[in-house]
């Protein structure tokens, strides 16, 4: 009996033992043309066994560089392909050289550099108020995105002309819906009470005077009244409680 202890190494266990038995008798053979027949039907095999390397690109040329490396490159056989060698297995990778990138703003990142230096190169006086403006709403959201207030648009601008050293400065109010924030662009933009809107209070006022117009006199006289007006209020303050 023969224990795997007393076999050589297996090279390739996708394969098997007995793709690497073949090509040990494919190198035992001296004639090249039957050598040459051997090899061509022990890649028909190899990927009859392996059809998931179908679908990888190239899967014959795949093929082959296996059957160079099951017989670690001891095969003299013809290729239709570059044939492999012990040094090109071995050789290693070059370097990865990591980009050393340091920004003068950490919060605002690398990327934003290279858009400021395009705003400022460019002539054209409306693609570059168009650059500002795009700048400022991208500080605002970065800022935004880190911090729980939302910042005000002078220390938007304060900064851009720290950065541009006044070259830059944007004349579009950047509109950034912060996440803490209930106000839309419509409220942002007006100048009714500093921006902000008053939620429902129309519609508590209209509440109001239906209840005491409609339904007062009517569950008055049956001696309901205060209850339901108790009760309104307090569907009111609750649904101003949910919203």
């Amino acid at each position: 009996m023969e224990y795997n202890t007393t076999r050589n190494h297996l090279i390739m266990r996708e394969y098997g033992r007995h793709i690497q038995k073949m090509v040990e008798f494919v190198l035992s053979i001296e004639d090249a043309e039957k050598r040459q027949r051997n090899a061509q039907a022990l890649i028909e095999l190899m990927g009859f066994l392996n059809p998931h390397l179908k679908n990888v690109e190239d899967f014959r040329h795949k093929l082959w560089d296996h059957l160079f490396l099951i017989s670690e490159f001891k095969l003299d056989v013809e290729s239709p392909y570059p044939i492999p060698t012990k040094e090109t297995l071995k050789a290693k990778p070059e370097r990865l050289r990591y980009p050393k990138r340091y920004p003068r703003y950490n919060h605002l990142g690398k990327n934003i550099e290279v858009v400021i230096d395009k705003a400022l190169d460019e002539e054209n006086p409306e693609k570059r108020q168009g650059f500002a403006n795009a700048i400022a709403y991208y500080m605002k959201l970065t800022y935004s995105n880190w911090h729980k207030e939302l910042v005000h648009d002078d220390n938007i601008q304060s900064e851009l002309h720290t950065i541009t050293e006044g070259q830059l400065e944007f004349n579009n109010r950047p509109f950034v819906k912060h996440r803490t924030d209930n106000r839309s662009s419509e409220d942002y933009r007006s100048n009714n009470g500093g921006g902000y809107r008053k939620n429902f209070g129309g519609r508590d006022n209209r509440d109001n005077n239906r209840n005491n117009n409609n339904g007062g006199g009517r569950r008055d006289n049956r001696g309901g009244g205060g209850r339901d007006n108790n009760r309104n209020n307090n569907n009111n303050r609750n649904f101003k409680k949910r919203y």
